[in-house]
């Protein structure tokens, strides 16, 4: 059984083959169980932390389980807060053929799935990014929707100007320019594609600043009790998600306003299995707002394995 460490999947995991792959692995017809979601107590942190078990089949070669712990102070001590590993079996026997990072893996799987989603909802001409996080996603979701849009400016917000301007000094893309900014207000009212990946358990994004023509990427609030966006966000857009089941129950962004009957499920347009299998067509004029909210789903860890596997496997021989 081999190991693949971070730095390979860097290398192998490149956005104009994971996209595509990705979109494939959604447009088949998968069965994948709902990922075990548990919290435990951290008392030495004061705060729960999180224990996650996704698995996933391919109905065909590959089964896989992710194991990942979300611990949401590590970054006090320069540790990333998402930590786990990628188990990687061989469908038939059960052996298992490979151990992969999972930190990375999901960082690159779900850039993907934010960059597929932006390719079926954005306006074809968005050229400006707002990312609103500094964590481990955002230079990824820089580098996924360029590969999907025409980005040639990428405003990066977060509570520390000086890990903004880090990650806009990370920043080495043809024709993009990376600037720090200081409000999100300032940022919303200029973007075409507002992508917000961050643990605030209260709202970030309000629905007050937004314009027409633009696109949401919500991929942070993971829990039910946390929200990114506002109830206002969710009067105004045409909503999509990853997966429908997942979506409303994990995530405040859309377990609390379901609560409170700000929204219905039926207002969920689509998920991304509707969109790769072609099921739902996408019809938006210049003036919609499009929001897709992600909570992940395990389909996307194994096709990004599979990837990973091929890719590597390939280079051996």
């Amino acid at each position: 059984m081999k190991y693949i460490d971070a730095e390979e999947l860097e290398k192998v995991l490149t956005y104009e083959d994971l996209i595509p792959k990705i979109n494939d692995a959604f447009a088949k017809d998968y069965d994948i169980p709902m990922r075990h979601h548990h919290q435990y107590p951290n008392p030495k942190e004061g705060v729960e932390s999180t224990l996650l078990l996704m698995p996933a089949w391919d109905n065909g070669d590959a089964l896989g389980v992710k194991i990942v712990n979300v611990s949401p102070n590590n970054s006090k001590y320069d540790l990333p807060t998402i930590q786990g590993l990628y188990l990687y079996f061989d469908l038939q026997t059960g052996t298992p053929k490979a151990l992969m990072d999972a930190k990375k893996l999901t960082v690159k799987r779900t850039a993907a799935a934010s960059a597929l989603a932006s390719k079926y909802l954005s306006r074809a001409d968005s050229s400006k990014l707002l990312v609103i996080g500094t964590g481990a996603l955002s230079l990824d979701l820089i580098k996924a929707h360029a590969t999907v849009r025409p980005i040639q400016e990428a405003l990066i917000w977060g509570r520390s100007i000086e890990k903004a301007q880090a990650v806009v000094d990370k920043v080495d893309l043809p024709g993009v320019k990376a600037t720090v900014i200081e409000s999100i207000e300032e940022g919303i009212t200029q973007a075409d594609i507002i992508s917000c990946a961050t643990l605030s358990p209260t709202a970030l994004v309000l629905g007050k600043y937004l314009k027409p023509g633009q696109h949401l990427d919500m991929i942070g609030a993971y829990k039910p009790d946390m929200r990114e966006m506002d109830d206002e966000v969710l009067t105004k857009v045409d909503l999509y998600v990853d997966n429908v089941e997942g979506a409303c129950k994990e995530t405040g962004d859309l377990a609390i306003p379901l609560a409170n009957g700000v929204i219905q499920k039926d207002d969920i347009k689509a998920d991304l299995f509707s969109l790769a299998r072609q099921s739902h067509q996408v019809s938006r004029s210049a003036e919609s707002i499009t929001c897709f909210k992600s909570v992940g789903h395990a389909l996307e860890d194994l096709a990004a394995a599979n990837l990973v596997f091929e890719k590597t496997t390939s280079d051996e021989n």
